[in-house]
C-alpha cells in the first residue's frame, strides 16, 4: 500500500506558468487522512516551500534545497552544510569563464558574487526567494545551503556542467537543471538522501512510496523509491527509470494522477493504479515543456529579455 507520495515541483507538481495548481492543497489533505503523506522535493528553500503550502504544511514534509534540509511537517530532522572555503575554491573556477555567475544561500539570505547584478537578472526575476539578495560572501560561520551556478550563455551549460565537476567534483555534485542553472550539493547530498531520513521517520519503505519528477536533479530520488513515475515533459532519462509514465505539467498530471490514488484508496485499493504510455510518446529529452506547448530548448530564441517568462529558467 502507498504509504508516501514525494514529487518534485517546477515542471512537475507545478504548472506551465510555474504555479501550483489550486486542486493541489485539496489533495494532500485528501491524501493525509487517507494515511499517506506528501513529501516535496526541491532546490528551493524552505521558508518559501512552507508559504506555499501554508494550508497543509504542518502534515507534509520537505525536501529544501536540492537535500541539503529535510523536515517533517515544522521539525527539522536533517541538515548538510557547505564548506565556505570549497566554495570559495569554487568562486575562482566560475571566474574563469565570464557567463557562469556563483549564487548561495543561507536560511536568511542570498549571495550573488558577482558585483554585476545585470548577470543575475533574469534568474533572479524568475525565482521570488532569490530576490531577497546581496552581493558579496558568507562568512565562515555562516551555515550554506543552497548553491546554484547561474549560466548566462545556455548553449555553453552542458559543457560548464562537465567543466565544474572535472574541477571541483571531490567537493560537490553539479546537476544541470534548466537553460540557465547548474545547481549543486556537498558531495553525497542529494534529495534521495534526505528523503531517506524522512522515509525511516515514518517507517516508511521504497515499496510503500511514489516519487514524481522530470529532471536530473530527480533521478536519484526517483530511483530511492519502489514506485517511480514521469511526468509526460520529462527528460529521456527519468522516462526510461520510471514505472509508470502519466501527463504533462502542463496538464496537472500530478494533480490528475493524486485524485486517481485518492479514488483508488476510497474504494479499499492500495493505491498502487495508475496507466502506461510507451516512453516513445513521451520527453524522451527534446525538450521540457513548460507551457503553450512549447520547450525550453525553443524558449530562449522568443523570450523577451526585459520579462523572461519563469517557467524557462529552470528546475527548482
Amino acid at each position: 500500500m502507498i504509504r508516501l507520495i514525494a514529487a518534485d515541483m517546477d515542471g512537475t507538481l507545478l504548472d506551465g506558468a510555474s504555479e501550483l495548481p489550486p486542486e493541489t492543497i485539496g489533495l494532500i489533505g485528501e491524501l493525509s487522512e487517507l494515511g499517506v503523506r506528501f513529501c516535496v522535493g526541491s532546490g528551493r528553500r524552505h521558508d518559501t516551500l512552507r508559504e506555499l503550502f501554508a494550508p497543509v504544511a504542518s502534515s507534509m514534509d520537505f525536501v529544501c534545497s536540492n537535500g541539503t534540509e529535510a523536515y517533517m511537517g515544522d521539525e527539522l530532522v536533517s541538515k548538510e552544510t557547505f564548506s565556505v572555503d570549497a566554495l570559495e575554491r569554487l568562486a575562482e573556477v566560475a571566474a574563469r569563464f565570464d557567463c557562469l555567475h556563483l549564487t548561495c544561500g543561507t536560511a536568511e539570505r542570498t549571495y550573488c558574487y558577482d558585483e554585476d547584478d545585470e548577470k543575475y537578472r533574469r534568474f533572479l526575476a524568475c525565482h521570488g526567494a532569490w530576490t531577497r539578495y546581496t552581493q558579496g560572501r558568507p562568512s565562515p560561520g555562516e551555515q550554506v545551503v543552497l548553491g546554484v551556478c547561474i549560466c548566462s550563455n545556455p548553449d555553453a551549460i552542458a559543457d560548464l556542467a562537465y567543466v565544474l565537476s572535472c574541477e571541483m567534483g571531490d567537493e560537490f555534485v553539479f546537476q544541470r537543471t534548466g537553460q540557465v542553472a547548474i545547481d549543486f550539493t556537498p558531495r553525497r547530498v542529494t534529495k534521495a538522501t534526505a528523503l531517506d531520513k524522512i522515509m525511516r521517520c515514518h517507517g516508511i519503505s521504497p515499496d510503500e512510496a511514489i516519487a514524481y519528477g522530470d529532471a536530473m536533479n530527480d533521478y536519484d530520488m526517483m530511483r530511492h523509491v519502489g514506485h517511480p513515475v514521469s511526468v509526460g515533459n520529462a527528460l529521456y532519462c527519468i522516462v526510461q527509470i520510471a514505472e509508470r509514465h502519466i501527463e504533462t505539467n502542463v496538464e496537472h498530471g500530478v494533480q490528475r494522477d493524486m485524485a486517481r490514488i485518492v479514488a483508488d484508496l476510497r474504494a479499499g485499493g492500495d493505491g498502487l493504479i495508475g496507466f502506461d504510455t510507451p516512453p516513445t510518446a513521451m520527453g524522451q529529452g527534446a525538450g521540457i515543456t513548460r507551457g503553450k506547448g512549447e520547450s525550453i530548448g525553443d524558449a530562449d530564441e522568443d523570450a523577451d529579455d526585459e520579462a523572461p517568462a519563469c517557467s524557462e529558467e529552470g528546475e527548482r
